[in-house]
């Protein structure tokens, strides 16, 4: 199914003034990434006061005038289906999930249901109207399929816009827990590196990539275990799968990652971090602003079950051998 065009035109806040292009617009546009506004501006269907601009690196000024389109893209077609859903909080204009790792946040080749966007269909029906040029009515941002933890989740475009501009201009707090091996030395530290698609896996993201993107993320000690240490993690920038990658660039990949470190790699059968089936990383706390009180939220997704029982096992050999 083809989309239809969106076309825009707004004017540069004074808090964007700095900011890409690029940047700009998808902060603007619900639904939008940061690739397809660079996409809609290479290809010259993008005016800054009436003057066609080409690069999406283009700094913005505050008060520019900018105008253009979004060309028609494909549309995934998906129905509502009655999955149950971990409503951590909800109002007439938003909701938080706690959504369960295995979920697919929205559909995607290979994923054409059992989503978290199928499961938003069936219990908020109003959303459906919008799903006719709307690929992800709802979602403000994503977890990967196998992190656990808060999701938020908007009820209408207007609000979807207003959130995700606030992911867009970094106002929203995420912290994760996050379970790595080994012992990472000190109590905190950073790890500013750049990430961006592998240089010869596409799949897959990198430190290494001759055209990474600035990301910074921030850890600290929660909980040192036998061979391994649970992180409390924040980031400061979203790049996909930034918190996996920078954890395994420093050489403490999170357990269970089948990608960036986990089953991959050969340890002894007895290590009980092998019985991780899925990363061990949780969204464990979400903080923004209420797109309609301005009140700033925060919210906590309990750990699951897996991430708990392993965490225990941990705790118990660590014990042990501290008695030793």
């Amino acid at each position: 199914m083809t989309g239809t065009a969106r076309s825009f035109d707004f004017c540069a806040a004074p808090a964007e003034d700095g900011q890409r292009l690029d940047v700009v617009i998808a902060a603007h546009l619900a639904d939008c990434s940061r690739s397809a506004a660079g996409h809609a501006i290479r290809s010259g269907h993008v005016q800054i006061g009436g003057r066609v601009r080409k690069k999406a690196a283009y700094r913005v000024k505050s008060g520019d005038a900018i105008r253009g389109q979004l060309p028609a893209a494909e549309i995934p077609t998906f129905s509502a289906q009655p999955i149950d859903l971990d409503i951590l909080y909800e109002d007439v204009n938003l909701l938080v999930i706690n959504k369960p790792a295995g979920m697919v946040v929205h559909p995607a080749p290979g994923h054409a249901g059992g989503t978290l966007v199928n499961a938003l269909l069936f219990h908020f029906p109003q959303l459906a109207p919008s799903a006719a040029d709307n690929p992800r009515p709802g979602i403000v941002h994503r977890l990967d399929k196998d992190t656990s933890g808060c999701l938020l989740v908007a009820k209408s475009q207007a609000d979807q816009l207003v959130l995700s501009r606030q992911f867009a201009l970094r106002q929203v707090k995420k912290t994760y827990l996050a379970l790595v091996r080994g012992q990472p030395a000190g109590t905190h530290g950073q790890i500013d590196l750049p990430v961006g698609r592998h240089p010869t896996d596409r799949k897959k993201m990198s430190t290494h990539s001759p055209r990474g993107r600035t990301a910074l993320t921030y850890w600290k000690i929660r909980e040192r275990l036998e061979c391994a240490a649970l992180l409390e993690v924040s980031i400061k920038s979203g790049r996909t799968h930034q918190i996996r990658v920078h954890l395994a660039a420093v050489g403490h990949p999170v357990v269970g990652d089948p990608v960036y470190g986990g089953r991959k790699r050969k340890y002894a059968p007895t290590d009980p971090l092998q019985t991780a089936r899925r990363q061990m990383l949780h969204a464990r706390r979400l903080e923004f602003i209420h797109p309609r009180s301005g009140r700033r939220l925060s919210f906590t997704a309990p750990l699951p079950n897996d991430m708990q029982h392993l965490l225990e096992r941990l705790r118990q050999a660590t014990s042990r051998d501290n008695d030793l």
